[in-house]
């Protein structure tokens, strides 16, 4: 049984389109080889912790604390770093180990107590932001003391040479079409519905286009940078954990009927524990791709990141009640609000206007997906 295209397959593909075609004629300068490296590092950072905010928000949870909790542990390796002299791979792991302890414990109070998810990472967002403070001493905090270069800054200025690139390219491509076509395979055994050949062909050419593409361009200017492999390891990760684990599926269960889910035996508890505790994990990452990126840590750090997770997760389909949600639809998400972002700062766009165009955005996204859940 084959299954048709969908107006809902096509929209955020076609929105995508639009915003490109907007920027491309409003700033020439968007399609530049050298912007294309920089926006393709601001997504990676973006998306990534969109595909953590994606495992909390499948089982129908929220995560509001992520923007402050980033700028906390990336703030604490970098006064590791800084400060007391600590080799830069130890305070990474040191904060990187932190962070799903963290969100454990938020976890806990989400499950055992109860108490729900919207409170207590609220409740994380001031607390993490208030320590984060007191880490850094309200201080701007430079990842490379003395202006060396160590682990902690070259997770944004390391670039891929070009032949190692294409290389990288010819692999992904070669494991996306196996994995499709095994997964096709296996749904049609099941008795599930399948895309058309058709289908599946158009988005694998699309797919491989778009992976060659993105590497041809990138090598004009330094090369593929090291944030689009910490992400693309990271949304692998999460795709697999989604569609090939019993704990993913066990997160689709409890966003879609949690009592369903609990009579039929998913062990809620312990999977909600550990989707909170691999999005601290998640969150970790980003923060460090984000502060060596910015190159400090600064006070204002992470502002308004769990807003841009969350938005890159809605406009990419995914239900906040949850139960419904993927990692190319999250990617897709996070690839307009990339695009968006970085399209209104080379038009010089005012940080007032791009609140509300993200806000606009965002709002148009529900209503759309709305819309055409009614209509389907």
């Amino acid at each position: 049984m084959t299954r048709p295209l969908s107006l809902r397959d096509c929209s955020i593909g076609l929105a995508l389109l639009a915003v490109v075609a907007f920027f491309a004629v409003a700033e020439p300068a968007f399609l530049d080889a050298r912007n294309l490296t920089l926006l393709l590092t601001e997504l990676s950072i973006t998306a990534t912790l969109a595909m953590g905010m994606l495992l909390v928000i499948l089982p129908g949870h929220i995560d509001l604390s992520v923007g402050s909790g980033l700028a906390l542990l990336s703030g604490v390796a970098a006064v590791l770093t800084t400060r007391t002299g600590l080799p830069a791979p130890l305070a990474l792991g040191l904060a990187l180990a932190a962070g799903p302890l963290l969100w454990w414990g938020m976890g806990l109070l989400v499950v055992r107590e109860r108490v729900p998810a919207f409170i207590v990472t609220l409740a994380g967002l001031l607390m993490f932001r208030g320590l984060f403070w007191l880490v850094i001493r309200n201080q701007t905090t430079p990842v490379a003391p003395g202006g060396r270069n160590n682990l902690y800054s070259l997770l944004s200025t390391y670039y891929l040479p070009p032949v190692a690139g294409y290389a990288l390219a010819a692999l992904v491509v070669g494991a996306l079409v196996a994995a499709s076509l095994a997964g096709r395979a296996r749904r049609r055994a099941a008795g599930f519905a399948v895309d058309d050949a058709e289908l599946t062909f158009l988005k694998l050419f699309i797919a491989a286009q778009a992976i060659l593409l993105f590497v041809a361009v990138t090598n004009q200017f330094r090369g593929v940078p090291l944030p689009a492999l910490l992400f693309g390891t990271v949304a692998f990760a999460v795709w697999v954990i989604t569609r090939h684990t019993a704990f993913g599926r066990h997160l689709y269960a409890i966003g879609g009927n949690p009592e369903a889910a609990l009579v039929s035996g998913v062990p809620v508890r312990r999977v909600l524990l550990g989707a909170f505790a691999l999005l601290g994990g998640i969150v970790a990452i980003t923060g460090f791709m984000l502060t060596s990126y910015t190159g400090n840590s600064t006070p204002d750090l992470g502002e308004w990141m769990e807003l841009d997770a969350v938005a890159a997760c809605v406009i990419g389909g995914v239900s906040l009640r949850g139960g419904r949600g993927s990692v190319l639809g999250v990617l897709f998400g996070a690839l307009i609000m990339a695009s968006l972002l970085n399209g209104m700062t080379l038009m010089s766009v005012t940080p007032e206007y791009k609140l509300v165009v993200r806000g606009l955005v965002l709002l148009g996204a529900v209503w759309l997906d709305m819309r055409l859940t009614r209509d389907a």
